[in-house]
């Protein structure tokens, strides 16, 4: 892998986790049961993305 690939899933890695944290948040100060579920799914999808990238640096 070049050092141009490492430096994109570095940062892919910190977008997919911010986008994680703040799905996480987001559903922790909703009142909605609906909308709450909804944003605790995309930050599940998130942490999957997070997951995948992360495999390929142990490759």
């Amino acid at each position: 892998m070049t050092s141009k690939e490492l430096l994109y899933l570095e940062d892919a890695l910190g977008h997919e986790e911010f986008f994680k944290n703040k799905c996480y948040e987001t559903a922790s100060a909703l009142q909605d049961e609906n909308l709450r579920h909804c944003a605790e799914q995309m930050a599940q999808s998130h942490e999957q993305i997070f997951s995948s990238l992360y495999s390929l640096l142990h490759c």
